[in-house]
């Protein structure tokens, strides 16, 4: 069982990836915006994160690269979870820090195959 965390401003996205989650075993931690993301990470040291990208204020490349770049949590794998389709948004996301992409809506196989790859 990991512990997750969730980083999105929609309680809908929340709550879907929520379910496929617990279904698995994993227990579940939420963040509503890219700045509580990274405290919330800094503070709970998650086994992975899920990262939105398009967020009021911090978005989630910009909540990324500080997870990635910072030493209290460089270690822990973010994974960018959006809507954006874009090779762009992929390459970007991967500059940043990020270990995965996924893009909603979320295929649970492919989401727990995600992180099972990088929380083995």
């Amino acid at each position: 069982m990991a512990r997750i965390l969730i980083v999105d401003d929609s309680p809908t996205e929340v709550k879907k990836i929520s379910s496929i989650l617990e279904k698995h075993q994993h227990e579940v931690l939420s963040a509503d915006n890219g700045a509580d993301g990274v405290a919330k990470a800094r503070a709970e040291s998650p086994d992975l994160v899920l990262m939105d990208v398009v967020m009021p204020g911090l978005n989630g490349f910009q909540a990324t690269r500080q997870l990635t770049r910072a030493p209290e949590t460089a270690s822990i794998p973010v994974v960018i979870v959006t809507t954006k389709d874009q090779e762009t948004d992929r390459v970007w996301g991967t500059r940043q820090g990020a270990k995965g992409y996924l893009v909603k809506p979320v295929n649970e196989d492919e989401l727990i195959k995600t992180i099972n790859s990088l929380i083995a």
